[in-house]
């Protein structure tokens, strides 16, 4: 069963080529990180494939149908994103901003119910930010606001989620621990995630897919243990890269 899957698709803007000719399937309880280079096109991709940006080729499909013939608001009932930078700035509070995440499933003439205010409440709590949701979305920090704007994202409640760089602005604790619990939560909800990552570590630890991009188009895909070799993340990054053993876990350090 597929959650999300691309066929043959080409994805890039400009001069830059993403990915050509990518076969991609997006399974439930999957976590797939996407590494690359500065400027290789990962954010081009994330946006392509939640339909935000024009495929230059091939076919997305999402939970068995067409993207591109899904409504605006069967999409965002079924996927959901995280961007890289939160344009958010305006003057609410952050119960509101949260609630944003909830408006997919709100209908017009009823607006939010008991339910929609207790899933902000427990998205809120979930990412350490219980007592906000009366502050104004202007007074947050940049890691506090990264924090609401993932508890929005847990609020929308679909299967398939897709972040950009989610540990932009958070403390090493949050890095770590909201990385642990969303994780947990969309996994146990047979959800597929897929992450833009630039800390290769924490991508090796999260994740149990991945997915890498070269530049000019060429991509390399499999589970992590047949994917995250030396020789590959060496020529990803232009630098070399030396495999160690930390307890159970494998790090990757540069020389």
């Amino acid at each position: 069963m597929s959650l999300l899957s691309a066929t043959g698709i080409e994805a890039g803007v400009g001069s830059v080529t993403a990915c050509r000719g990518l076969d991609l399937t997006l399974k439930p309880g999957e976590v797939w990180s996407v590494l690359g280079q500065n400027g290789v096109g990962k954010t081009t991709l994330l946006l392509t494939l939640a339909g935000l940006r024009p495929l230059r080729a091939g076919q997305i499909e999402l939970d068995g149908a067409s993207l591109e013939r899904l409504s605006r608001k069967k999409r965002a009932r079924k996927m959901g994103i995280l961007f890289q930078h939160s344009e958010t700035l305006f003057s609410t509070r952050v119960a509101d901003a949260v609630m944003t995440g909830r408006h997919p499933w709100v209908s017009g003439w009823r607006g939010t119910s008991r339910d929609d205010e207790k899933m902000v409440q427990e998205q809120l709590d979930r990412v350490g930010l219980e007592g906000f949701d009366q502050r104004m979305v202007t007074t947050l920090s940049g890691g506090e606001r990264r924090r609401m704007e993932i508890a929005a994202l847990g609020a929308q409640q679909t299967k398939v989620v897709l972040l950009d760089e989610p540990v932009n602005h958070l403390d090493l604790h949050y890095q770590v621990h909201l990385m642990r619990i969303m994780l947990e939560e969309w996994q146990r909800r047979g959800c597929a995630v897929m992450m833009v990552m630039h800390d290769i570590n924490l991508a090796l630890r999260f994740s149990n897919r991945l997915l890498l991009l070269f530049g000019d188009g060429e991509t390399c895909q499999g589970d992590v243990a047949s994917v995250a070799t030396e020789s590959n993340l060496t020529r990803l990054f232009g630098h070399p890269l030396q495999r160690i053993a930390a307890g159970k876990e494998t790090l990757f350090w540069p020389l």
